[in-house]
């Protein structure tokens, strides 16, 4: 099975390559649009800062081609927010795969820090990639921008306010915290999204 991982400039995408292969998937680390289309799923992860990321993707061929894809595709982190429709970070259009905006959060108390950072637990609903997954599960997150609860939400966090912890629509899936970072909870999400790639309905 071929799995290809996004390549574009954002931080944080070896870690999804150690996890993978971890589960015995060798990812190609790729910023061709053919090798992606060509791909049985596309993992779309990073750390970075929105509007120099979605240059990269457009100067690259890469904006076209994510929102082309028909396989499974898994956004995680920045991957979430920019296949989202825009972002107040940089005031950024962004994929608009998910028509859905992307908020900073403000802080109402002394406490509330900004990224949030650590472990937080998860309210999933019934999806594939969350079979497995139970409400109170903790994952790792890294983030300053969150996407508000919406119609594509399948799973909420709580931090300042409720938001979205993992979206779908169609075939592209996301996480905003780091599953490859998220110990058995994560390696069960990141192993149900490479059983998605051999569900004969993406072929």
């Amino acid at each position: 099975m071929e799995v290809a991982i996004v390549k574009y400039n954002a931080g944080n995408i070896r870690s999804v390559v150690n996890a993978l292969e971890r589960l015995a998937v060798a990812p190609t680390l790729t910023d061709d649009p053919q090798q992606l289309a060509n791909a049985d799923c596309v993992i779309f992860p990073g750390q970075g800062e929105a509007r120099t990321a979605m240059e990269y993707l457009r100067q690259h061929g890469l904006d076209r081609a994510i929102c082309r894809l028909k396989q499974p595709v898994l956004g995680i982190c920045i991957g979430q927010q920019l296949l989202c429709r825009h972002s107040e970070e940089g005031d950024t259009d962004c994929l608009g795969v998910i028509p859905v905006d992307v908020h900073r959060f403000r802080p109402t108390r002394h406490e509330d820090k900004v990224p949030a950072m650590g472990w937080n637990a998860i309210d999933p609903k019934p999806c594939e990639l969350l079979k497995g997954i139970h409400k109170g599960d903790y994952v790792y997150f890294v983030h300053s921008y969150y996407v508000p609860l919406c119609d594509w939400t399948t799973a909420t966090a709580d931090y300042i306010l409720p938001f979205s912890a993992c979206l779908r629509k169609d075939n592209f899936y996301t996480c905003q915290f780091h599953p490859e970072k998220s110990g058995r909870v994560g390696e069960r999400i990141l192993d149900n999204f490479l059983a998605l790639a051999r569900n004969a309905k993406y072929k």
